[in-house]
C-alpha cells in the first residue's frame, strides 16, 4: 500500500495539482508509514520536502486548537454547550443573536454568515469581532449548516473570556505541552526552510512562509480560532493517537472519554452535510474521506491542502499534509482526498 500512495500523489505532483505532501497512515495503534514526498517549495526554486516540515494548517485550526480547549473547558465546569453565547460576550447578543449557543457556533449551525473579507478594510482583530457581535444570522438558528469562519472567530474570543488569558498561551500549556506538540504554534518562528510555503503575496513580494495564509487570519495578527495553527505531522500524529485512544497520551489523560464521544455525535441530521461538534462526519454526498470509509468516521480539512481523517471502526486515520495553494486557489485537491482515502481504505 505504501509505494501504492506515493505512486498516486507523485502523479498528483506531476501533474501539478499540489507541490509535494507529508502523508502519516496509523492502524490500530501502529503507524504503516509516514512519509515525505516532493517539494515544500517550487517557486522560485524547487526545495525538498520532508518530514519535519511545518504546514499552515488553516482550518484544522479548528479542530486542533479551538475544539479540544472548548471541551476541555466544559469538563472543568467553566462552561456547558448550550450556554448563550451572549452570556460570556455580552455585546454578541445584538440583532437576534441572544439564544445562539456555544454547540451551535460549533456545529456550524447558528445562522451566521460563512465569511466576509475584513481583511480588505484592514480591520484587525477587536474591530472583526465587533463586526460579527452587530451582524445578523443569515439563517434560523439550529435548521441549516452554514460552515461559518466567524462562528470560530467567536468561539477565540470566547475561550480568551472564560479562562482571562491569551488564546494561544492558554492552549499551549492546557493541550500542546501535554501531547508533546512542541512545534504547534501560532506565530511562528522557525527557520524559513522548515516552511511548506502557500500563496504569493504582492505585498511581500515573495511567497509566505511561516505566515498564515488566510487573509482575515494575518488581519488578526496570525491567531485566531478558525486559522492560523502551524505543526508537522509528527506533532499532529500526537494529537491523533490522543484522540484516537479515547483522550489519552503515553498514559496520561487529556480530555475524558465522554466528551469525545459526543464531539462525534451527528448534530445536523436534517442536512446532506452532517456536523459533529468541530468534526464534519462521513456524510451522504460528496465527503473528503471518499466512498470506502465507514459511516462513523469524522475528519476535517484545511484550504491549504490539509486533512486528517478517522475511521473508528477500525482504528485507522490518515493525515495528509499539502501546501497545494502554493500553485494558487486551484481546487484539485477536491478530487484528489476522496480518491487517496479509498485507495487506502480498500486495504482493510
Amino acid at each position: 500500500m505504501k509505494q501504492q500512495v506515493l505512486d498516486f500523489l507523485q502523479q498528483e505532483i506531476d501533474q501539478e495539482h499540489i507541490p509535494g505532501a507529508v502523508i502519516h497512515v496509523s492502524y490500530q495503534n501502529n503507524v504503516l508509514f509516514q512519509e515525505a514526498i516532493g517539494n515544500r517549495v517550487v517557486f522560485p526554486k524547487k526545495e525538498e520536502m520532508k518530514r519535519n516540515t511545518i504546514f499552515d494548517l488553516a482550518s484544522l485550526t479548528k479542530v486542533v486548537a479551538t475544539l479540544p480547549i472548548i471541551l476541555k473547558l466544559m469538563e472543568d465546569g467553566k462552561l456547558h454547550l448550550d450556554d448563550k453565547v451572549g452570556y460570556h460576550l455580552p455585546r454578541f447578543e445584538t440583532n437576534g443573536k441572544s439564544d445562539i449557543t456555544i454547540k451551535q457556533l460549533l456545529t456550524h449551525t447558528s445562522g451566521l454568515p460563512a465569511h466576509y473579507e475584513y481583511f480588505r478594510e484592514s480591520l484587525k482583530t477587536e474591530q472583526i469581532l465587533e463586526r460579527i457581535y452587530n451582524d445578523q444570522l443569515i439563517a434560523e438558528a439550529g435548521k441549516k449548516v452554514i460552515y461559518s469562519d466567524l462562528g470560530f472567530i467567536t468561539l477565540y474570543k470566547l475561550i480568551e473570556a472564560v479562562t482571562d488569558e491569551k488564546f494561544e498561551a492558554y492552549i499551549k500549556r492546557e493541550l500542546f505541552d501535554k501531547l508533546d506538540m512542541h512545534e504547534t504554534v501560532f506565530q511562528p518562528t522557525f527557520e524559513r526552510q522548515r516552511y511548506a510555503a502557500t500563496e504569493y503575496s504582492d505585498a511581500l513580494k515573495d511567497y509566505k512562509h511561516g505566515i498564515v495564509h488566510d487573509d482575515n487570519t494575518e488581519s488578526m495578527g496570525g491567531i485566531s480560532g478558525h486559522a492560523g495553527l502551524f505543526s508537522t505531522i509528527q506533532d499532529l500524529a500526537n494529537y491523533a493517537s490522543m484522540i484516537e485512544n479515547d483522550g489519552v497520551f503515553r498514559g496520561n489523560r487529556i480530555l475524558s472519554k465522554r466528551s469525545l464521544q459526543i464531539a462525534k455525535m451527528n448534530y445536523s441530521p436534517f442536512s446532506h452535510e452532517y456536523r459533529g461538534l468541530g468534526w464534519i462526519l462521513k456524510s451522504p454526498i460528496h465527503s473528503s474521506c471518499g466512498d470506502l470509509f465507514s459511516t462513523s468516521s469524522y475528519g476535517h480539512t484545511g484550504y491549504t491542502g490539509t486533512s486528517i481523517w478517522f475511521d473508528p471502526d477500525i482504528q485507522l486515520h490518515v493525515i495528509l499534509l499539502t501546501n497545494r495553494v502554493h500553485f494558487g486557489r486551484k481546487d484539485p485537491i477536491l478530487r484528489l482526498r476522496p480518491r487517496l482515502h479509498n485507495m487506502i481504505r480498500s486495504h482493510f
